[in-house]
């Protein structure tokens, strides 16, 4: 889900490490024995030092708060000059005032990693000039005059840092481009961001809580197409309920904000099984006590945090979970009571976000991916899918009887038709055969009439015909 998931840097590890103090007095005595590759692993102390890493080195101390680089308020206290370096797990303090003293100065050089460090009161926290492909991650960076500052620099990634209480700005870019600032908090600083002649940046999941927000002269984006930035004076409202506020955050006529978040962003990392998980919260109370665990018996995965707020108020949590880390079927609790989330429609494939809301106090949320629940939920999905299909193969059973049924009421009714019509020809034949009946018996009775005519005419005709003959005999 987040891009930070997928950041690696081009740093080469190497078994061959040098410790400080043990191999070398100083750290800077340690980078100028070491190779390209080397190690160079820093013990708990303060070393007053102004370390120029000149070699692609990985410079590593072993506790930040207790592992303390001091630079005197003199120049740049780390300035990194190759490429392919890390520094993780210090203090860096005290650099000089001049323009271009910084706790790290990065000059002319990429491929590098700065992590896992504090860095205060400097000039400039960690300052990059002329670079790109560099990482810069969960620094805690506070009480300089500027936190970080970007100078001709493009392509590089600023995630999960805390740059707060920066005399002047959070973090500036100059003249710089095709950056992704993510997952930071920058508070307590005059301006959060600001940025001269720099555009084509991306800038999401920040939370800002600064006098002045933003300044800039160039566009940017302040989303990535579903889920911006956490403004503290964002005045719009969540009518949805998704955590995602319904009216974009305006910062000027080219800058606006599409998706501002109604709660501040956190993000939190689960190992397991050597691999690197991350759960998101966007939430409107105080996030604390993140922690995972997998049940012993049960299998269930589980994620549990701290949440408060202002009693009596009403709370809520976007929560975002990788399926690969969690994949079953979701119980919520607040406290001890079940409560039923919202699915957000974000969800996809490789994680699912909750949201759900809670009466604000000190409470504790518990997450459970439940095995149980889920095999559960199969085997009712199954008998369900079953169910389903015996009620349709029941219903097409129902619409093939009424088909017949009104098939069968047709027939029956054509036969009751055909009966009466049968009736009626019968009828017409009856009244037919006694009219011919009558009819032979008329003609018959004419014949004998007819017969009886033609008799007596020929009778009458042979009488005549002799009497006439007589006649003419007895004239003679």
């Amino acid at each position: 889900m987040l891009f930070l998931i997928k950041c690696k840097t081009s740093v080469k590890a190497s078994t061959d490490v040098i410790y400080v103090p043990d191999h070398y007095l100083t750290i800077q005595d340690a980078i100028n024995n070491a190779g390209d590759g080397n190690a160079i692993f820093v013990r708990a102390r303060t070393y007053y030092e102004h370390v120029v890493v000149n070699k692609s080195v990985s410079l590593v101390g072993e506790d930040r708060v207790s592992t303390i680089i001091d630079g005197s308020s003199k120049g740049s206290v780390i300035s990194i000059k190759a490429n392919n370096v890390n520094i993780s797990g210090f203090t860096i303090r005290h650099s000089g005032n001049e323009y271009s003293d910084s706790g790290i100065y990065v000059d002319h050089s990429s491929g590098n990693s700065i992590s896992n460090n504090t860095i205060t009161g400097n000039n400039g926290g960690i300052r990059l000039s002329f670079f790109g492909n560099n990482v810069v991650s969960r620094n805690t960076i506070t009480n300089n005059s500027e936190g970080i500052i970007f100078i001709f620099s493009g392509n590089n990634v600023v995630f999960g840092n805390n740059v707060v209480s920066s005399n002047s700005n959070g973090i500036s870019l100059y003249y710089s481009s095709y950056n992704v600032v993510s997952g930071n908090t920058i508070t307590h600083n005059n301006y959060g961001m600001y940025a001269l002649y720099s555009s084509n940046n991306t800038l999401y999941f920040n939370n800002f809580n600064n006098t002045y927000q933003v300044w800039s002269d160039s566009a940017n984006v302040w989303d990535d197409g579903d889920e911006g930035n956490y403004w503290s004076d964002y005045t719009g409202q969540d009518l949805n309920g998704n955590g995602i506020g319904d009216t974009a955050y305006d910062i000027d006529k080219n800058n606006q904000d599409t998706y501002p978040l109604m709660g501040t962003f956190s993000d939190f990392s689960i190992t397991l099984e050597g691999k690197v998980y991350h759960v998101t919260t966007i939430c409107n109370s105080t996030v604390s006590g993140f922690r995972f665990e997998v049940g012993l018996e049960t299998g269930n995965k589980i994620v549990r945090f701290d949440v408060a707020g202002k009693d009596n108020t009403v709370g809520f949590c976007r929560i975002a979970v990788p399926t690969e880390l969690m994949s079953y079927p979701y119980i919520v609790l607040i406290g001890v009571e079940e409560i039923v989330p919202t699915l957000l429609d974000i969800s996809n494939d490789t994680c699912v976000y909750l949201y759900f809301t809670y009466i604000d106090s000190s409470q504790t949320v518990t997450i459970i991916s439940s095995k149980t629940l889920h095999l559960y939920n199969k085997l009712y999905s199954e008998l369900l899918d079953k169910h389903v299909k015996l009620q349709t193969d029941l219903q097409n059973l129902n619409a093939t009887y009424y088909d017949l049924l009104i098939n069968y009421n047709v027939l029956l009714s054509n036969y009751s038709q055909l009966q009466g019509n049968y009736q009626d020809l019968l009828s017409s034949y009856q009244e037919h055969l006694l009219d011919y009946f009558e009819n032979v018996h008329n003609v018959r009775n004419l014949m004998y009439i007819f017969a009886a005519t033609a008799a007596i005419f020929i009778i009458t005709t042979i009488y005549l015909s002799k009497h006439a003959h007589a006649g003419k005999t007895s004239r003679r």
